[in-house]
């Protein structure tokens, strides 16, 4: 079975958008914690 090699060019858009990908779920997870902590802190 022969596999296709991606180019140069195909490695560093992958590896940019891996990146992009990659700070995306940070800044949800995060936007989610500080939800979390203000709702937790205004009920008590």
């Amino acid at each position: 079975m022969e596999t296709i090699k991606p180019t140069e060019a195909q490695k560093k858009s992958r590896r940019g958008r891996n990146v992009a990908l990659g700070v995306v779920l940070a800044a949800l997870v995060a936007l989610f914690y500080v939800v979390t902590i203000i709702k937790l802190g205004g009920m008590g």
